[in-house]
């Protein structure tokens, strides 16, 4: 007799997934440590040694930022401190566990928007076995705390934990300055559908847009004066520590930064032959235009399904950005389990897209390992190469968000497989 999904063996396979996941992820921290004493590359990523360094820095009292190439908060150097006090995976360790909370979460806010359990399994699966995120995190990069904050952000607006939300928001933007291009969805969020403020307006017996003055809401205001109070409290503390060095390194760097050398970004080749001449400020700001452009768009249409907006954002923020390197990706990855259930793909278009999307960065890093590793002179060819791959990732960008049935975040119904989620109402 065949066996079939029932609501009882929904816990059974989360405890399953996460117990493979995490002795997945144990395993390659520590071949990393065997990979790193015999053989001649190294399988810890540069990034870790530097944030390891930057915390030995701060238990000798002196600042992380003398650490050169050590352009983040304190707080990361902060997390790593145990690095020299008990074991150089320490952070290895840490950089893992966040990533299998994120795919418990990933679960937890399916859950709450009602998906079926079957597919919260499938989208908890999609994370916790996709070999570039679990790679990035057992080599040491930081990026899996990021991505737990973020979602934990998406769960707290979604329950109306407003509050809670916007101190978690403050603290990730002070950590990482990227998910700042998340504050005008969530403004946009906290609508009239919004819990809070629809009871507000039905008490008051008003309609839609009536019980707010404008874009001014009591919701709007909390969020922002919560978490920009927490940003510039984290930033004022720091400064206050370490001066216009932290301000220069871990903040004004990222709005600025023009690396000569190759990477992913379509502006690379451009910043390579005109390094050496220098960049004015405006030069240095003027790729933001179409990257800020394309993020007004997703944000002024896609807010309602919060969850899938940021996930459109991040894509297309790494796509137009100046720098573009492979850790940028689990960004988005961490994005895209919430948005497969309300995708009408196929399974087989979506892995042409992921297949396309793959070969694109293969093909790019072909190009780069003749330049790295054999030393020819093929510059040209790999800004061809980004050119490509950025192609590939707005073309599959476009298709996902054509192919996607918008689904507001408030709106009620549950979905009882991911065939029936291609055929839920479009609005």
């Amino acid at each position: 007799m065949g066996w079939t999904w029932s609501a009882k063996h929904e816990p059974l396979a989360r405890r399953t997934l996460i117990f493979i996941a995490a002795v997945i992820r144990v395993v390659l921290v520590f071949y990393g440590e065997w990979q790193d004493a015999h053989m001649d590359v190294p399988y810890t990523d540069i990034d870790y040694i530097v944030f390891s360094d930057a915390a030995r820095l701060m238990l000798q009292g002196k600042s992380p930022y003398a650490r050169d190439t050590y352009r983040y908060s304190p707080l990361l150097a902060l997390f790593v401190l145990p690095n020299s006090l008990l074991h150089r995976c320490w952070g290895k360790l840490l950089f893992s566990a966040a990533d299998l909370l994120v795919g418990h979460l990933i679960g937890q806010v399916l859950q709450q928007r009602r998906v079926a359990g079957n597919v919260q399994v499938a989208c908890m699966a999609l994370w916790f076995f996709n070999p570039f995120t679990f790679a990035v995190a057992t080599r040491g990069n930081c990026e899996a705390l990021v991505c737990v904050v973020i979602i934990w952000v998406l769960m707290c607006l979604m329950a109306g934990q407003l509050v809670q939300a916007a101190f978690w928001y403050g603290v990730v933007v002070h950590f990482r300055i990227y998910p700042i291009i998340y504050a005008l969805p969530i403004v946009l969020f906290l609508n009239d559908d919004y819990p809070s403020i629809a009871l507000r307006n039905a008490k008051l017996g008003v309609n839609a847009n009536k019980g707010t003055l404008g874009w001014i809401s009591r919701e709007r205001v909390t969020f922002s004066l919560v978490s920009g109070g927490v940003f510039l409290a984290l930033t004022g503390i720091c400064y206050a520590i370490y001066g216009v060095e932290f301000l220069n390194e871990g903040l004004l760097y990222h709005l600025t930064r023009t690396d000569p050398r190759h990477n992913f970004s379509i502006y690379f080749y451009y910043i390579y032959l005109h390094h050496s001449l220098g960049f004015t400020l405006l030069e240095r700001l003027l790729a933001f235009v179409p990257q800020m452009g394309v993020q007004l768009a997703l944000a002024s249409f896609l807010s309602k399904d919060l969850a899938f907006c940021i996930f459109t954002q991040t894509v297309a923020f790494v796509a137009f950005n100046k720098v573009i390197t492979a850790q940028y990706f689990v960004w988005f990855f961490c994005l895209l389990p919430l948005a497969v259930p309300w995708s009408k793909l196929s399974w087989q278009a979506g892995a042409l897209c992921m297949c396309l999307w793959t070969a694109a960065q293969v093909h790019w890093l072909g190009w780069a390992y003749l330049l790295e590793f054999q030393g020819k002179n093929v510059f040209f060819q790999l800004w061809l190469a980004s050119l490509a791959f950025f192609a590939v990732t707005v073309g599959v960008l476009v298709v996902l968000v054509c192919k996607h049935t918008l689904f507001p975040t408030f709106q009620q119904g549950k979905l009882t497989s991911i065939d029936q989620s291609m055929h839920t109402k479009r609005d």
